[in-house]
């Protein structure tokens, strides 16, 4: 029999009064509570760990952790009906879970000078709390243990298990190590209960006015971020540079919570970004950014703080929240626009470019958040994935948004914006080197909670460039002509605190508002020389240091190994002729066998020794006599006699006519070669012609052809052609390619072989 699912499932129990059997479902919905299934536990509240190593403290925090622990322990025990009864009606429980939820420390609060006990504590408990949500958010468990899954969305939705708020802080939460099940739980929450998705769409307008507050507290105003006109006596007096320290802490901790929950819940649940699509969420973040981020960085690096922590806190948390604004705006692009043109065909994507083409466009007069955003994502390699997807593509208005883009990078070097692992942040007011100064431990501890995240520095965000050279002496020269009793030194320090700004410097110094730091230096300190730095010739490091040829570390190189131009390997011939090596050696050993003679000088007296010298002159006594010449037996004078003749008799047949045309044409050769013999310098061509029309007509009447040129010709035209006449035009006609003037080529070699053409 197959397996009931829980909310169709009855239960028979004894009635503990009556003592009667009765029937009761496995889940109750018409009573808030189900006393005979639902356990008397009591959830206690959550808190969050204590920041300072307080003994009762932590002994409070370790034993609440430990009882809540426990107590989700016991629940995860439960069987599947007896869970579902508790989660549904126990309201300690949903309470415990949403204070957890709300006070957790987040990955981006630094739990400073945290116990160790209490870091095993709040793991075990996240742990829990997790496995928690994970087992009321699955419908069917097993085979057996399962509920109907438009029950259950019923069950979640209408008991408020899950709600948008809290789906934010569980991504918020739980997306950095359990990305993949935390997807899962959050679809099959959309996908039973699709009524999310119109809860996430009326959120959303909440979501963006919390972009409006914090432009609201810092005195800006975002586009439509009010419906109501300002008053005309309302001033606005507070900016992020005047506001209390506290309120400037309150903003910063406010949207970097907002950023990080809205990019975590957009990277754990893509499909949410076409709801957060239709209300321009693009456009809103976009202009958010180019209105409080400046405002705010400028604000944190200007002001005066009693404690570096609290200004590097500030800044890494301003910088984490530019950082996931972009990267939400990133993915909601990627989602709504370029995922969909990856995975359609070439006809449907046409709406997704137009809305990419139109996002860019309603967001280039941000130009800083243009700059950074092209510094995370080139928006070049997106403009080009649309250029190899549409062969349509506009390309002017995708050439527009590229210049654009260029063009919020003038003024700012690209080499200067690098995404950089946890950045250290700008010179505050009381001095750069009282940062770089702060001990180790402070470090360690401000860059505990960002171990894990990759901050963004951004192009405006980097480090000012400090000048140096003939610049940075005009300055000092400017001060010191209308303050001359200062010390070059002083006034160095002094540009180098208010960023290399003369004017402030000289307004700061008249006005005595100086930082501390500044008040307590010698007005009449000098300017410290720098050392001059190591010599490039010991500091230089190459693959040709220490080699036999560097003259920076050895005295002597060989000379010899060195050669100017191109080395010639081969010996030219020159060479080798003069080369007299071999001879040398050739000579002295046929020295040895008395071979080779030198020339002796002749003395007198001996001459007649040396006067019989070799005579070399041509014998040619016998050269009449012709040897053999008459001998009568010689076989060329046989064969001139009479050349060799075959029988008739003995020829086979068709060769008798053969040898007699040969012979003819021999004959012919023979007169041929006489009249060439004839010394003619130009013959007659009319005799020529004479000549080969006999020896053709000799020829036809040897053979006994007679030509008829009166049957082709036949009757006058309208008298009828006989047979005769029909055949021989027939003839004519399929084989005149052979005469007439088709073989010109073969007819002229002819007239030249018979000397009709004088070559």
């Amino acid at each position: 029999m197959p397996a009931l699912p829980l909310d169709e499932l009855q239960l028979t129990e004894r009635d503990p009064k009556t003592g009667k059997l009765r029937t009761l479902p496995a889940l109750c919905f018409g009573f808030l509570q189900h006393p005979e299934i639902k356990a008397d536990r009591s959830f206690v509240l959550y808190r969050p760990p204590p920041v300072v190593r307080d003994p009762a403290l932590v002994e409070e925090f370790l034993e609440r952790a430990k009882f809540i622990a426990d107590d989700l322990n016991w629940l995860l025990a439960l069987p599947h009906d007896k869970f579902w009864c508790q989660v549904i009606f126990d309201e300690t429980l949903q309470k415990c879970l949403d204070s957890y939820l709300c006070y957790a420390p987040r990955k981006f609060d630094a739990l400073l000078d945290c116990h160790p006990e209490v870091n095993d504590m709040q793991k075990c408990l996240h742990r829990s709390v997790f496995l928690t949500f994970l087992r009321m958010s699955t419908h069917k468990e097993s085979k057996d243990h399962f509920i109907t899954p438009s029950v259950f969305g019923e069950i979640i939705y209408n008991n408020f298990l899950f709600d948008i708020p809290k789906i934010l802080d569980l991504c918020v939460l739980f997306g950095k190590g359990n990305g993949l099940l935390l997807q899962k739980m959050i679809e099959n929450i959309f996908t039973q209960q699709p009524s999310y998705f119109s809860d996430l769409d009326e959120t959303l307008p909440t979501v963006l006015q919390v972009f409006n507050n914090i432009l609201h507290k810092c005195g800006l105003q975002c586009e439509g971020a009010s419906a109501e006109p300002q008053k005309l006596e309302e001033k606005v007096n507070v900016t992020p540079g005047n506001m209390p320290l506290q309120e400037l802490k309150d903003i910063v901790l406010y949207l970097c919570d907002t950023c990080t929950t809205l990019w975590a819940f957009l990277d754990v649940f893509p499909l949410a970004c076409q709801t957060f699509q239709k209300h321009e969420f693009c456009y809103r973040l976009a202009s958010f950014y180019e209105l409080a981020i400046p405002e705010l960085e400028s604000a944190i690096k200007k002001r005066h703080y009693e404690d570096n922590s609290v200004f590097a806190d500030l800044w890494r948390r301003i910088s984490h929240s530019r950082k996931k604004m972009i990267e939400a705006f990133h993915i909601l692009i990627n989602q709504v626009c370029l995922q969909p043109i990856l995975e359609s065909s070439c006809e449907n994507i046409q709406p997704f470019i137009e809305e990419f083409l139109q996002i860019f466009t309603s967001v280039l007069q941000e130009r800083r958040f243009l700059r950074d955003y092209d510094e995370l994502f080139p928006v070049e390699d997106d403009v080009s994935l649309l250029q190899q997807a549409s062969s349509t593509l506009d390309e002017t208005r995708t050439a527009y948004i590229l210049q654009a883009v260029e063009s919020a990078w003038e003024g700012v070097d690209r080499k200067k914006a690098q995404v950089v692992k946890d950045p250290t942040p700008p010179a505050a007011s009381n001095g750069a080197s009282a940062i770089v100064e702060s001990t180790a431990e402070d470090m360690e501890e401000l860059g505990a909670a960002y171990a894990s995240e990759d901050e963004c520095a951004g192009a405006a965000a980097a480090p000012i460039v400090k000048v140096s050279g003939v610049e940075l002496d005009s300055l000092i020269s400017q001060v010191k002509d209308l303050l001359p009793d200062l010390g070059e030194g002083f006034i160095l320090a002094c540009l180098e605190e208010y960023s290399y700004n003369a004017e402030q410097v000289i307004n700061n110094i008249l006005e005595d508002k100086l930082v501390p730091y500044l008040d307590k230096l010698d007005r009449t300190m000098q300017r410290q020389l720098k050392p001059d730095p190591t010599p490039l010739v010991t500091s230089r490091y190459n693959v040709f240091q220490n080699d036999e040829f560097d003259v920076f570390s050895r005295d002597s190189v060989d000379v010899s190994r060195i050669q100017k131009g191109k080395r010639r390997e081969k010996d030219t011939t020159r060479s080798l002729l003069n080369d007299k090596r071999l001879v040398a050696e050739q000579k002295e050993r046929y020295s040895q066998y008395s071979v080779i003679v030198e020339e002796i000088p002749v003395q007198q007296g001996e001459a007649q020794l040396y006067r019989e010298d070799y005579e070399d002159e041509y014998d040619d006594t016998y050269d009449g006599n012709q040897v053999g010449a008459n001998d009568a037996d010689s076989d060329d004078e046989l064969i001139s006699r009479r050349p060799f003749t075959i029988p008739q008799v003995l020829r086979p047949k068709g060769q008798e006519e053969g040898q007699e045309e040969e012979e003819e044409d021999e004959e012919e050769e023979e007169e041929a070669e006489k009249e060439r013999a004839k010394d003619h310098f130009v013959q007659d061509p009319a005799v020529l012609r004479e000549r080969a029309e006999a020896r053709r007509l000799a020829y036809l009447a040897r053979k006994g052809h007679k030509h008829d040129s009166s049957a082709v010709v036949g009757n006058v035209k309208g008298h009828g052609q006989n047979r005769e006449t029909v055949q021989e035009r027939r003839k004519k006609e399929a084989n005149k390619s052979t005469r007439a003037n088709h073989n010109r080529r073969v007819m002229a070699d002819r007239k030249r072989n018979k000397g009709m053409i004088p070559s």
